[in-house]
């Protein structure tokens, strides 16, 4: 595998280290808001709110990657354009992220009725949103930074941008909980003002003191539409989750949120390696080096495919004690781990369609002129998801429709790999996938099998012993069953 370069290992290894820190803090994150606001109607009216940054993440941050990480990596083959594209952009995306966060601000009651009209404390859901729209600025600069600095192959900085925003929000709801969810909701705001911090200096360091601004525009609007239109649509799921969770009992919000937060860690954890090797994909595509484009995109599927193949087993058998571990303590009852492990369940049966998802998504962006194709998959999904997502069924029943269409989002982009720009043979990840789906059912399986016998002991012991047992069984079978793909990956994460 191409991964297995010394410096694309170090990377890899140091992003995976720095989103493991990050992704430990959300848990205490979670962990200290469930710990003192329980899920009731405070904290559903916080969660609301959150879908500002929850949207504004995946749109400013992952979306601006796709939009200048290309732009970067065909500047930085030229001497010199990369100021000159920095001059010509940066000045101009600011201010129009800052007449965005106002115009959030001001429009927070509207927004509050239109996300979610059955909530109970709609007053309080309007103050945490004007509070978090902060990070509307700060993400799309927090995104910039990224997309700049891991064209330039520093990844410590960008990788590290979860961890201040973590630590910002943990903070201050440690300071100032007696104040309520407004807290996390100023939390959420000093801990997006963190992001750009922790990499304005590497930045600058990098790409030099900034250019005076230039009157020209280099960044047309429609190049970021087609991005755009797939981010939103993509966050639409939760949109949708939202929405339909406000009209069923208190707190069901809160558990959605809750199940959603563990179950996405295993696939964030899987597109660390694409993450890294997106700048290697934009120029291959780029300069029209076919066998390099194909190869780099079966290692990248094969890679976050077994992630979250093994995820999905341990998460579907060992719910009830994951979130017992995590979440159940001071405000958080048994009634909310049972509510919040079944949900969990359902939706990591998605896990796999949000991996390939992620990975193959970036093939599209990386042309000269973004494709509306990914943004049209991803409203097909999303169309799947409103449609099955009624109310009567309950949490599980939004849980189920999210994993549904995602899924269906995912076959989608798939095909289109197919397609002359890319050219990508269905059977070179047909075997390797078919082979990881039958390791992740003997996985599973092996893992039923153990916690049945181990009922009774701790949680704690309980968890430790059936992941190991699912583990153990799941590269065994991906090994002895597997293509030369997958053996090379799993030797590949051993070393590292």
């Amino acid at each position: 595998m191409t991964t297995a370069a010394p410096a694309g290992l170090r990377a890899a290894s140091l992003t995976a280290v720095l989103v493991g820190l990050g992704s430990m803090l959300g848990f205490g994150r979670d962990l200290l808001l469930a710990r003192t606001f329980g899920a009731d109607s405070a904290t559903d009216s916080f969660l609301v709110a959150w879908m500002i940054p929850e949207t504004s993440a995946p749109l400013l941050i992952e979306g601006m990657a796709f939009l200048m990480v290309p732009l970067f990596s065909r500047a930085a083959e030229r001497a010199g354009d990369v100021r000159n594209l920095v001059a010509a952009t940066l000045p101009h995306m600011s201010v129009a992220l800052l007449g965005l966060t106002a115009l959030t601000a001001a429009g927070a009651p509207w927004l509050v009725a239109l996300l979610a009209p059955g909530i109970a404390d709609p007053e309080l859901a309007v103050r945490c949103m004007r509070l978090t729209s902060v990070t509307i600025l700060m993400f799309g600069m927090a995104g910039y930074l990224s997309a700049a600095l891991r064209t330039h192959h520093a990844f410590g900085p960008p990788a590290a941008i979860s961890v201040a925003y973590n630590l910002g929000i943990i903070a201050v709801l440690w300071v100032f909980q007696d104040h309520g969810v407004s807290a996390a909701a100023a939390g959420v705001a000093l801990g997006a003002v963190g992001m750009v911090l922790i990499q304005a200096p590497t930045f600058v360091k990098r790409l030099g003191r900034p250019r005076r601004p230039t009157r020209r525009m280099l960044l047309p609007l429609g190049a970021f539409l087609p991005i755009a239109a797939y981010t939103l649509e993509r966050q639409g799921q939760v949109f949708v989750e939202r929405f339909a969770g406000s009209s069923l009992a208190e707190g069901s919000i809160s558990h959605l949120n809750y199940a959603q937060k563990i179950a996405q860690v295993p696939m964030i954890l899987s597109l660390i390696v694409a993450t890294v090797t997106f700048p290697h994909l934009a120029r291959a595509i780029t300069a029209g080096d076919g066998p390099t484009v194909r190869r780099r995109l079966t290692d990248d599927l094969v890679t976050a495919a077994a992630t979250v193949l093994l995820a999905t087993a341990v998460l579907v058998v060992c719910a009830p004690e994951i979130v017992r571990l995590l979440l159940q303590h001071g405000a958080f009852t048994d009634a909310d781990t049972e509510a919040t492990a079944l949900i969990m369940r359902v939706y990591s049966l998605g896990l796999l369609g949000q991996a390939v998802v992620g990975v193959v998504c970036r093939a599209f962006f990386c042309g000269t002129r973004p494709t509306w194709y990914p943004a049209l998959a991803m409203a097909a999904g999303l169309a799947a998801t409103i449609a099955l997502a009624t109310p009567p069924w309950g949490t599980a029943g939004i849980a189920a429709a999210n994993a549904a269409g995602i899924t269906l989002s995912a076959a989608i982009l798939f095909a289109g790999l197919r397609g002359p720009a890319i050219g990508l043979p269905v059977r070179s990840v047909a075997r390797p996938a078919a082979c990881l789906l039958l390791a992740g059912a003997l996985a599973a399986a092996a893992g039923w099998g153990t916690h049945s016998l181990l009922a009774g002991l701790p949680p704690a012991a309980v968890l430790a012993l059936t992941a190991a047992a699912t583990a153990a069984v799941f590269c065994a079978a991906a090994a002895l069953t597997g293509t030369e793909e997958i053996t090379t990956m799993i030797r590949i994460r051993g070393r590292a």
